[in-house]
């Protein structure tokens, strides 16, 4: 059997190995064997006798835990098995403190360790409340805007049109026991966010053609249920080309990428983003839409169960429930696939979602002629050559695609064909020899 989330294989035993042990009683528990390689084979031990004595009482001295230490014997080889239960309270290893986290341990710290500590104590970072802080630090006007939307939606009563703000916020979760606003109450609704921390606001900015060359940029900085307007707007008007044509004398614009997938994106950036971390950072390049957000997945979500239908999964669970209330989400997990579905629609790659830097990166593609895309399709390296060729030159004919590729006129015909026929490149100019190829969507 490999390893897992749940198991760990050692060949031999060092008393380093009690991080392994610290990360698996900080995490579901979990069972290391000593005796046994990284594929599952049976090395055995010989100082098993020794081990047996000496592990438990490592363990309870240095951890303050007690396991299970047991001993197995298979084709004449010995091997330990040891028994991790998960741990209610914290448990850390000379300071430091470890986590099992899929085939893997990761040391805590910063955020991610101040996260899992609230969250040891049955606290949420969202729930912690703002010292100082009350009614007259919220803003009438989104307090309103949200009560008449979800009256609307029917998610709350109407008689909360005629409560106080303090009451609603008690209706939303988002007083403590004692009647103190919390950072979720302030994020969602207060005049000025920042009091909780410099972070969170929005960071966008437009790039050249790398990195390092940023041309302009915003700092949009307003509660979080005006943001997802607010940047929406910026972008819009600043940021991203439209395109315009006509439905009969109607004019229509329509952005370089689906605005519903932009809006569902940055709408879970905000939901989603660990608030006690850094900025999020949206990034726009001439041919991609870089929106990063501080903050892993759950664990109980890959990347690819998280682009198809999945259970919800919230990490600021009362800030989703008041965006959802408010009828911006719903909250059957369905906001990524979405977002697929669109870009499939309007014959776009697939957007890039990745998890990187201590945060979840999604990347929108608008170009589909790029290596690394048509390194995914069902064409071979000529053809891929050819398209590339006919990005920087304009276009293509037979005579040309056998010279890059060095092939005889029936291959190339062929393969020119096959190209138009998925639908990458067009036929251009005169019929025969003096046919040119083109690419099919402009760039």
């Amino acid at each position: 059997m490999p390893e897992q989330q749940n198991i760990e294989y050692k060949e031999s035993w060092r008393d380093d190995y009690l991080k392994w042990i610290c990360g698996f009683a900080n995490a579901q528990g979990g069972q290391i064997y000593i005796g046994i390689d990284d594929k599952g084979n049976v090395k055995g031990i010989d100082d098993y006798r020794k081990l047996m004595d000496d592990l438990p009482n490592k363990v309870v001295q240095q951890l303050g835990l007690v396991v299970d230490v047991d001993l197995h014997e298979f084709d004449g080889k010995h091997y330990i098995e040891i028994h991790v239960s998960p741990s209610e309270i914290p448990i850390s290893y000379h300071g430091a403190y470890h986590y099992r986290s899929g085939s893997t341990k990761q040391e805590l710290k910063g955020s991610a360790l101040n996260n899992w500590l609230l969250k040891k104590s049955g606290k949420n970072w969202e729930d912690i409340p703002v010292t100082g802080a009350g009614e007259d630090d919220l803003d009438s006007e989104t307090i309103r805007i949200f009560t008449v939307k979800a009256v609307e939606k029917d998610r709350i009563p109407p008689s909360a049109l005629s409560e106080s703000p303090m009451m609603l916020m008690k209706r939303l979760n988002l007083l403590t026991q004692t009647g103190q606003l919390t950072r979720a109450a302030i994020l969602l609704f207060g005049k000025q966010p920042s009091m909780i921390s410099p972070t969170t606001s929005f960071k966008i900015a437009r790039f050249g053609k790398d990195p390092s060359d940023m041309l302009f940029h915003d700092i949009i900085e307003t509660n979080l249920l005006t943001m997802a307007e607010k940047v929406m707007e910026k972008i819009k008007d600043r940021y991203l080309l439209k395109s315009i044509s006509y439905r009969g004398i109607e004019r229509v614009e329509s952005l370089e990428y689906p605005e519903s997938a932009l809006r569902e994106a940055i709408l879970n950036s905000i939901i989603h983003k660990d608030y006690s971390s850094t900025w999020t950072f949206l990034r726009i390049y001439d041919d991609r839409f870089h929106l990063w957000n501080p903050g892993l997945l759950p664990e109980e979500l890959t990347i690819e169960e998280l682009k198809s239908e999945h259970s919800s999964y919230p990490r600021n669970k009362n800030i989703a429930d008041v965006f959802f209330k408010a009828g911006y989400v719903e909250t059957w997990g369905r906001g990524v696939n979405s977002i697929m579905i669109s870009f499939k629609e309007k014959g776009l790659p697939e957007p890039v979602i990745e998890e990187t830097q201590g945060g979840i990166s999604v990347i929108f593609l608008k170009d589909i002629y790029t290596a690394d895309y048509l390194q995914n399709l069902d064409i071979n390296d000529r053809q891929i050559k050819a398209i590339l060729y006919i990005k920087e030159h304009g276009d293509i004919n037979n005579s040309s695609y056998q010279k890059i590729n060095d092939i005889g006129k029936t291959v190339a015909t062929d393969e020119l064909r096959d190209l138009i026929k998925k639908d990458l490149i067009q036929q251009s100019g005169s019929m025969g020899r003096g046919s040119k190829y083109e690419l099919k969507r402009k760039m």
